[in-house]
């Protein structure tokens, strides 16, 4: 499903117009990604919830010529299932 098809679905079962849906898509979006960045827990029971993780320096390996690469420190985003969406998934 695509962002387009969510957003037809969503409009579909708040009984919304298809822009009130996108708008609030869209609005759930970056609400999620500034909170995230700003180094917020964003939960949402029984669906999952998002955090922001830090992954520190390492050596790595080039696949082609076995030689050392340095893969520096960077941030990522972790999101975790909750307990009623693994049930659905799992049904």
């Amino acid at each position: 499903m695509n962002k387009s098809e969510f957003i037809d679905k969503v409009a579909g079962e708040a009984g919304i117009a298809k822009s009130d849906a996108e708008k609030a898509v869209n609005a759930f979006i970056n609400v999620v990604q500034t909170a995230v960045a700003a180094d917020d827990k964003v939960t949402l029971p029984g669906f999952g919830n998002w955090s922001r993780s830090q992954r520190s320096a390492r050596t790595g390996r080039n696949p082609r010529t076995g030689e050392p690469v340095a893969i520096p420190a960077s941030k990522a985003v972790k999101f975790s299932v909750g307990a009623d969406f693994k049930k659905k998934v799992n049904i």
